[in-house]
């Protein structure tokens, strides 16, 4: 408890937040609560903390965590060794950070047999501390006394060899020296990229690095993975690199001392412990340290996305006819009940090689007016132009609405365990085409069926530390599923297992129960289901919704802990609880600072009063159909100058990715996203933002469209 205290005050002064709140983030996160329930149902604990700021103090928390753990392995080494004395202990317990821990451990981490050892064991170190000192001008001299035979120094030379090498590795491990050469790096270190010989048209991906060099404080995260990816398929040597002279100058105003014959040994113990200790070792580190900072800038910029996409608005519960387009196999076609379900499948042949046109329309007309389709979905993959086309050529008898649907990761839903449960008894593309319908319905209840690193909006996603990417969406995924709530007796196993304090095991008893008994009728059943207990009603009661239940506030965002809130407002307006949910005359009648309890206060009080307006509301924008330019179906027929209907599909640091419907996304520069310099894409646009953008350049032969946002 004294440590989380410790942590508690440590965070509020970096973060500059108030003790007491960053305090009680801790406790509850040590308790098991779960950043949305802390962020939404705790905000007199926290001072309203947003989502992105209990985050932080978690991370930061578990950073602090394992620095304490290694410290105390640290020192439990030293000890062992008898080593340990009280000063060093301190300034182990003191460290800040990671890198000081190692710094201070470095001496006495176990090593294998270094050359060092090696002289060491020859009885070569107090020559060492004599040269070191600078004292002797009579090298030679003081060297021959070290001669041994028996110890394995035959010769002068061997002794001095020996002293160097000792001198050599208390140079690399000096905690001020190693300081200023990382500095020394990260001011004027050089990142170099050169082909390795006999890769050049294997690596042409990557030709701009053949012969590259920029200073690596200034290159950009998707440079730095993409340097680092070609390196690991083989194709590019990397470096990072700082003048030889500088380091060795640098080493030398801290170990030099004097000028004489020592010193002059010193000197070459310095330049060796440059070139076969420090640089690789410092320049590891340096690499690791823009590797990990380019890994953060990738897994936030891939989170962003993934919340964007997730937060898509939804069509919303309608009758729908899904396509997944196809020319040789045809188009699979599917019906799907308002409730998502599958009620009919077959497939069409409108595009070559078959082109029956003709029938493939008596079979979409038959199958809208049997099932009173509403809206049709359409794959944008292969064939998903041609088939919007075919689609809007048909003459329905009444209104329709035709939306071309983003296919990415549906094929990776389509094979997986997850769609063989659902569908047991259909193939693959059925499966593929019922992904495509239920994204429109409601891309968040489909796409959590999905890995989110397969869900294609991320950049460089397979070269960035993958626990650490893992844990960032599978966080960003629980703040969208429990920001719109989740329908307790329609959710999937998958959607259940993102709301807050349930997770995979107790999502399969919440539906056995829902199969057992025919759904809930009530938030107070959560407590029949198997193994879940008070905690884990707590903190996803709140998230879980039941439309035309025994109890209205249900279907809200409002508590079941709060509910003798509402009930207290009722009494005194001399309604039942039923007429004040939606009844916006009656709210506006309630004071809330007449319902200010020691335990919820003004925050919460508000968030009620908003629920009770409106139950249940849904964060997510409303649905807005969109077109791509008719004229414009394939790279071919784009040219410089045409201004396009488009749609963002990806979002990276260095631009945006946009479908202007020709099979090939273009690529928005971020140099040409506003007619003012930006840091950062998302300043300007968002996933699946409509956007108007300017052809600025195709290349047919690479595939590559450049387009541009600015108005100039």
């Amino acid at each position: 408890m004294l440590e989380n205290n410790q942590f508690s005050l440590q965070i509020a002064k970096e973060m500059d937040l108030a003790p007491n709140h960053v305090a009680n983030v801790v406790k509850l996160l040590n308790e098991g609560a779960t950043i949305p329930f802390i962020a939404r149902y705790r905000k007199e604990m926290t001072g309203t903390m947003n989502e992105e700021v209990v985050a932080a103090i978690q991370k930061r928390l578990e950073q602090l965590v394992e620095l304490l753990k290694r410290k105390e392995s640290v020192i439990a080494s030293i000890r062992e060794q008898e080593k340990l004395t009280p000063e060093l202990e301190q300034k182990i317990l003191d460290a800040a950070t990671m890198q000081e821990v190692e710094d201070l451990y470095l001496p006495y981490k176990p090593k294998r047999r270094t050359r060092a050892a090696m002289a060491r064991e020859k009885g070569l170190e107090p020559l060492a501390a004599q040269l070191m000192a600078q004292n002797v001008d009579e090298v030679e001299r003081l060297a021959a006394r070290y001669v041994n035979a028996t110890k394995g120094v035959t010769t002068v030379e061997e002794a001095l060899q020996g002293a160097k090498d000792i001198m050599a590795e208390w140079v690399s491990e000096h905690i001020n020296g190693r300081n200023r050469i990382r500095k020394l790096f990260h001011t004027t270190g050089e990142i170099s990229a050169t082909v390795i010989k006999g890769k050049e048209v294997e690596g042409k991906t990557y030709q701009q690095y053949f012969d590259f060099s920029e200073p690596i404080a200034k290159a950009p995260s998707h440079r730095i993975l993409a340097l680092f990816r070609a390196e690991e398929e083989g194709v590019l040597r990397v470096k990072v690199k700082v003048d030889d002279g500088a380091a060795i100058k640098m080493l030398g105003n801290i170990f030099l001392k004097r000028d004489n014959a020592s010193s002059a040994v010193v000197s070459e113990a310095i330049a060796d412990s440059w070139k076969r200790l420090l640089e690789p070792s410092i320049e590891t580190e340096i690499r690791n340290f823009y590797k990990e900072k380019a890994d953060e800038t990738a897994i936030r910029v891939f989170a962003e996305n993934l919340k964007q996409l997730l937060l898509a608005a939804p069509m919303g519960q309608k009758r729908v006819l899904a396509i997944d387009p196809g020319f040789r196999t045809g188009c699979k076609v599917v019906v799907l009940s308002e409730t998502g379900a599958l009620l009919h499948n077959e497939t069409i042949y409108p595009h070559p090689p078959k082109s029956d046109v003709a029938g493939a329309m008596r079979k979409v007309k038959s199958l809208v007016d049997a099932y009173k389709i509403q809206v049709i979905a359409i794959g944008n993959g292969t064939a998903g132009r041609e088939t919007e086309d075919f689609i809007r050529y048909i003459r329905f008898d009444r209104d329709l609405t035709a939306v071309m649907v983003s296919e990415s990761g549906a094929s990776v839903y389509s094979a997986s365990k997850i769609a063989r449960d659902e569908f047991p008894d259909y193939d693959i593309t059925v499966r593929g085409a019922v992904s495509i319908g239920r994204r429109l319905m409601d891309p968040l209840a489909e796409l959590v069926k999905i890995d989110p690193k397969s869900i294609g909006v991320g950049q460089y996603q397979h070269d960035v530390d993958q626990k650490k990417l893992g844990e960032s969406l599978d966080q960003t995924v629980m703040s969208c599923v429990n920001a719109v709530g989740v329908e307790l007796n329609t959710a999937s196993q998958q959607l259940l297992s993102y709301v807050s304090g349930v997770g995979p095991a107790l999502a399969s008893n919440i539906i056995g129960y829902r199969e057992e008994h025919g759904g809930f009728k009530n938030r107070k059943q959560l407590h029949e289901v198997p193994r879940l207990g008070d905690k884990a009603f707590e903190q996803c009661a709140g998230f879980l919704r039941i439309h035309d239940g025994d109890n209205p506030l249900d279907q809200s965002a409002v508590h079941p802990e709060s509910y003798h809130i509402v009930e207290k407002m009722a009494n005194r307006l001399g309604v039942k609880v039923n007429d004040l949910v939606g009844n916006k005359e009656l709210i506006a009648k309630i004071d809330p600072k007449d319902y200010v309890e020691q335990e919820f206060g003004m925050e919460t009080v508000s968030d009620i009063l908003k629920e009770l307006e409106k139950p249940g509301r849904d964060p997510r924008q409303s649905f807005v159909a969109f077109e791509f330019d008719k004229d414009i179906r394939d790279i071919e027929d784009l040219k410089p100058g045409m201004t396009l209907n488009g749609i963002v599909t990806n979002i990276t640091a260095f631009g945006a990715f946009v479908d202007i419907g020709v099979h090939q996304d273009g690529l928005v520069h971020i140099s040409q996203m506003a007619d003012h310099y930006i840091k950062d894409p998302n300043e300007v646009v968002r996933l699946n933002q409509r956007v108007r953008v300017k052809v600025l350049d195709v290349d047919v032969d690479r595939k590559r469209i450049s387009l541009s946002l600015r108005n100039k």
